[in-house]
């Protein structure tokens, strides 16, 4: 407490330029702390030192550096900068060089011209940080920039004396809620163009998907409690087991890792999709986090056709012929869309294609021991001639009752035969484990197969109406070609841990120290702490984040446009601009020919006695004016300037704050001066 104290004491007697100047230098470090998490580590090092330095200099009062200096330190930025990011133009580059120009224009900062462009380049640097995230954190981060940033230009502003910060704060929150207003209305009606209107998020963008799979990777990417993506319901909502979300479809295989099929045969003979959709469709809304990925996890299956396939204004979204949808372009920002998906569906060629064949390669000579399993499974008598679904049931009855464990920490499987390894040793994995032991089994059993990574299942409840599919629920499964019927999904993590994909419980991972220690506290705090999170997140992101042109169309429908457009849109806003501005110039002229209420009684006061003959003159005051009432009336104006005298009184001798004159005194001397005429 008395160090605290100390503190306050010394920041008491500061001169003005100092704690200006620290104030500042606070805002700007407040400002530039979120670019530290992503310029190099020598561009935050050196920010950091050179603010610090500039803290030292003001609280000693000692001269700033040369020229020189600053110029030489410039130029190691440059050189630094250069090397780092290999260019000096663009986004990451030109934001090193922005952060280090903001720390160095302080150390030269010795006149209010200098100080006008640290505020500027501080709004500007405000700008800069929603190119790295536009989550509700960072704008409320940004908020106290703002108003820091004003505060600091109001007291520019304010040459005069020593105001105290909180006036000055007080200045600047009021001119910022003025301008809320119009905030407001550009927010709502400014045209939103195409892609140019959304900031990338690459920085914050993550996914667990991506167009290869290593076994261990989905372990991996299950340790993630990211969002992935937020769904609601038209109707009905599906059970668990029936929300499969389509992701990359991965068939050629090395041994170790799945990647896309480079097909062997020319279009027209490779697999299609074929669709053919039963039943009636589900009609749902998605909102998907930034990937990095140029494809979209969409419900299994949501079909490429006419009113109901999906629609991003600005995007190109195309449906590979294995279902998966894809982008014009990687997801670097959150996008919303609305889709419809069957449920109840077949997909792929009903006949043997020559494409086909490419399902069937294994690496030659790979997993010995598996293919020796496999043609001991075929060779039983059961299953001689046995359709492709009666095999795939065989191998799901082997990984049922086979001894195998779904587990989130299987271990590395070393060596090139990692099937082997799974499959008839270890036999402890997670769903890539069993969907590539599966897939190979299948091939080795002469029937196409192929893996399909992507995500299955939700949280147990909706959040805010929302169901929300987490990183976690990232899943690889396998789909099997039978002839007359096409794909047939077939799930082998379902057979060794139905809860996975009957109930979309997907494991756990182990909590972090914080979350552990609520969990021990409260088992259910963490969970509620989370949900109320991750509810204003998700209200931000759909009420601010996702506002684009359909909500702003909506808009003008709600105020009665019929069949508005984008024309009425513009329109709107300019008539409305148009208003604002004659409201505020109106405003002004008022607020000029405004006068303070002394003044005013004083030219009142000075009409009525020169209509009695008494010569004053505008920068008279009442005791003077009392003086010359009565060298010109005598005893008929003594009561005039008795009353002049009191006004005297009340207006000099009070102390405080002045107080308006009241309206009873000047009944009494417009009715004095009307005796003193008569």
């Amino acid at each position: 407490m008395n160090v605290a104290a100390s503190l306050r004491e010394r920041a008491a007697h500061l001169p003005r330029d100092a704690r200006d100047t620290l104030f500042q230098l606070a805002v700007i470090g407040w400002t530039v702390a979120p670019h530290l998490l992503h310029v190099p580590p020598w561009c935050a090092a050196l920010s950091v030192v050179l603010l610090l330095w500039r803290a030292r200099l003001a609280l000693s009062g000692a001269a700033l550096p040369r020229r020189w200096i600053v110029s030489a330190l410039l130029g190691l930025a440059a050189v630094l900068t250069l090397g780092s990011q290999h260019t000096l133009l663009g986004k990451e580059a030109g934001i090193t060089m922005l952060v280090v120009l903001m720390a160095l224009k302080m150390l030269e900062l010795r006149a209010r011209r200098d100080a006008l462009v640290v505020f500027f380049l501080g709004f500007f640097l405000v700008l800069t940080n929603f190119l790295y995230s536009q989550s509700l954190a960072t704008g409320l981060w940004l908020l106290v920039a703002v108003w820091g940033l004003l505060t600091a230009l109001a007291l520019a502003h304010m040459p005069v004396g020593r105001p105290p910060l909180a006036r000055a704060a007080a200045v600047a929150l009021r001119s910022a809620l003025w301008g809320l207003p119009l905030m407001a209305l550009l927010f709502l009606l400014f045209p939103r163009i195409g892609p140019l209107w959304g900031l990338p998020q690459d920085a914050a963008a993550r996914t667990g998907l991506s167009g290869s799979m290593e076994m261990g990777t989905m372990s991996t990417i299950a340790e993630d409690d990211a969002i992935a993506m937020r769904l609601r319901f038209a109707g009905e909502v599906p059970p668990a087991d029936r929300l499969y979300f389509r992701g990359p479809v991965l068939s050629n295989f090395d041994g170790r890792t799945w990647t896309r099929l480079v097909p062997s045969v020319r279009a027209p003979q490779r697999p299609r999709l074929e669709l053919e959709l039963r039943g009636a469709p589900l009609r749902y809304e998605v909102t998907l986090e930034a990937s990095r990925q140029a494809l979209l996890p969409l419900l299994e299956m949501t079909p490429d056709l006419p009113g109901v396939a999906p629609q991003i204004e600005g995007w190109l979204l195309t449906q590979r012929p294995d279902g998966q949808w894809q982008t014009d372009r990687p997801v670097g920002e959150r996008l919303r869309l609305q889709a419809s998906a069957w449920l109840d569906y077949r997909h792929g060629p009903r006949e043997p294609v020559p494409g086909l064949a490419d399902l069937l390669a294994l690496p030659p000579g790979a997993n010995p021991r598996t293919r020796q399993w496999a043609q001991a499974l075929a060779s039983r008598p059961d299953l001689a001639d046995a359709p492709p679904a009666r095999l795939a049931q065989a191998v799901l009855d082997h990984i049922r009752h086979g001894g195998y464990t779904y587990t989130l920490d299987p271990g590395s499987y070393p060596g090139p035969d990692v099937i082997d390894a799974f499959w008839i040793d270890r036999k402890l994995g997670f769903c890539e484990h069993f969907a590539s032991a599966f897939v190979v089994v299948m091939r080795m059993l002469g029937v196409p197969a192929r893996i399909v990574t992507g995500y299955q299942g939700t949280d147990p409840a909706p959040q805010d109406g929302w169901w929300i599919v987490r990183q976690r629920n990232a899943h690889a499964w396998a789909e099997i070609w039978q002839p007359g019927i096409g794909w047939t999904r077939v799930d082998p993590t379902a057979a060794v841990a139905p809860d996975r994909v009957e109930r979309g419980r997907s494991l756990a991972p182990r909590p972090g120290l914080v979350a552990g220690t609520l969990g021990s506290l409260d088992p259910e705090l963490a969970q509620r702490l989370r949900t109320a999170l991750e509810t204003l997140d998700n209200r931000w992101n759909q009420w601010v984040l996702n506002y684009a042109g359909g909500q702003q169309l909506d808009l003008l429908r709600a105020l009665g446009y019929a069949a508005p457009s984008r024309q009425d849109l513009a329109t709107l806003m300019i008539l409305l601009l148009c208003a604002a501005a004659l409201a505020g110039a109106a405003w002004a002229w008022w607020d000029r020919r405004r006068q303070d209420p002394w003044q005013r009684l004083q030219q009142r006061v000075q009409r009525r006695l020169q209509a009695l003959g008494v010569a004053v003159a505008a920068h008279d005051d009442p005791r003077r004016r009392a003086a010359r009432v009565r060298a010109t009336l005598g005893a008929r104006g003594e009561a005039l300037a008795a009353l002049l005298e009191e006004l005297d009184r009340e207006r000099y001798a009070r102390s405080g704050p002045a107080v308006p004159p009241r309206r009873a005194w000047w009944l009494r001397f417009a009715a004095a001066a009307r005796r003193s005429g008569s």
